[in-house]
């Protein structure tokens, strides 16, 4: 795979002139790709002269970095004990066939990224289901379905190819 290293150049420059910290200049680098590529960990790790072992470190500490490409939509369904007792299991058997996609995967057509939390601090609203950020409580398959439709604008709750 080849990526345009240019702005990993101005981004480590910018770091270098401005100071900052290496979490800030992750989400920068983040922003920029869409996930944290090895060739520009690699790169950056050269450019601003920090073991790759420390960014990596911090990528794989932090939930909010991806070493692989993310879709353009995140679903979080939370499996902690209160919403598995009310239903997160099948909720997220409903989303993994819906979108044919494994739990920690992306859709082929990148569309879709889910993942499975052990809590996201709402128990009673449970079960859970974040879609790019917004927190949707009580959640079943019936529920799911449109809110999907709707940031694919497909009518109904239709995916592509069904």
């Amino acid at each position: 795979m080849s990526v345009d290293l240019e702005p990993v150049t101005r981004l480590s420059q910018q770091h270098r002139s401005g100071g900052g910290s290496l979490v800030m200049l992750l989400q920068e680098v983040q922003a920029q790709y869409g996930y944290l590529p090895a060739e520009v960990l690699k790169a950056l790790s050269r450019e601003i002269d920090v073991p790759l072992a420390r960014l990596y470190g911090l990528a794989t500490f932090y939930r909010s970095f991806s070493l692989t490409p993310r879709g353009r939509h995140e679903v979080t369904v939370c499996t902690g004990t209160a919403c598995h007792v009310r239903g997160a299991a099948t909720l997220l058997e409903h989303l993994q066939r819906k979108l044919k996609v494994a739990a920690g995967g992306t859709t082929a057509d990148g569309e879709f990224t889910l993942v499975t939390v052990n809590c996201l601090g709402a128990c009673a609203m449970g079960p859970i289901l974040v879609l790019d950020g917004v927190y949707h409580g009580k959640m079943t398959a019936d529920k799911v379905d449109p809110m999907l439709g709707a940031v694919t604008r497909q009518p109904g709750g239709k995916l592509d190819g069904e």
